[in-house]
């Protein structure tokens, strides 16, 4: 496997799309309506919950969801589970219900009241001997379903060997902290970090170089991972946003940028 990029490459992209007022069209936008980290935390879960399907949607549902409460970690700590089904009575986001929603808030209500935050729930799953996020991501994702009851996919389950590009997306708008990320988490390394790898960002990756794998799974984002971790140690996850800006914004020629790589040719 050759790798079809170089650090000096992926640091020119970087700097020229890694920024605030690019951030929308994508869901993260809505944390940012917020100044308290607890509430940015309940938030960025429902956002990353509700991350598939067309950006526009996802952005109708997931601001929709949060309108409903005005402070999203009072209201997870506070409001018992038949009040929060009546909040959230017809929602629905494709396959996602109302109801569904409520219990994930509702789980994340009782993580905190045991954990004091969910920073804590999941911090509480890391070891010394852990080289990335998923062992906590896998405890914290069992911890949350328990409390919550049936979610469906609402939320991914990191032993069953998908991708969870959700759940990571979640894990890096908490943990990484510049222009773009909020990372209201303190206590999670950013180096433990794994790309949220999905069909779009897969494709770019394996054009780039940076996996052969033809399915993307978890397999597939631990590779991604290690390669992105060979340019940058301490932040393998520094490159997502801005490389997923290639096939976000409408205003954003990807051939602009990777023109001087002959075998990268995405077709969008």
């Amino acid at each position: 496997m050759t790798c079809n990029i170089d650090r000096q490459a992926l640091e020119k992209l970087y700097e020229c799309f890694n920024r605030r007022e690019l951030v929308s069209p994508d869901p993260l936008e809505l944390l940012y309506n917020y100044d308290n980290p607890r509430d940015m935390e309940v938030a960025g879960l429902v956002a990353s919950a509700l991350a598939y399907g067309r950006v526009k949607q996802i952005l109708s549902s997931a601001g929709e969801v949060l309108s409903r409460m005005e402070s999203p970690a009072r209201f997870a700590e506070e409001t018992g589970f038949e009040k929060m089904r009546r909040t959230f009575a017809g929602f629905k986001h494709r396959f996602a219900t109302g109801e569904q929603v409520a219990a994930m808030i509702f789980g994340a209500g009782r993580l905190i009241d045991t954990y004091g935050s969910l920073e804590s729930a999941f911090a509480d799953g890391i070891t010394h001997q852990d080289k990335t996020t998923m062992p906590a991501l896998a405890a914290f994702a069992d911890r949350l379903r328990t409390a919550a009851g049936r979610l469906g996919h609402l939320l991914a389950c990191p032993s069953a060997g998908s991708a969870c590009k959700r759940l990571h997306l979640y894990l890096r708008w908490m943990v990484r902290a510049d222009e773009v990320d909020p990372g209201c988490w303190k206590s999670v390394p950013a180096a433990m970090l794994v790309v949220p790898v999905d069909v779009h960002m897969h494709r770019i990756c394996r054009r780039l170089g940076l996996t052969s794998r033809s399915q993307a799974d978890i397999k597939t984002a631990l590779e991604i991972t290690d390669a992105f971790r060979r340019f940058s140690p301490d932040d393998p996850v520094r490159y997502d946003f801005a490389l997923t800006r290639l096939g976000i914004r409408e205003d954003v020629d990807p051939e602009h940028f990777f023109s001087k790589y002959a075998v990268f040719e995405v077709t969008y």
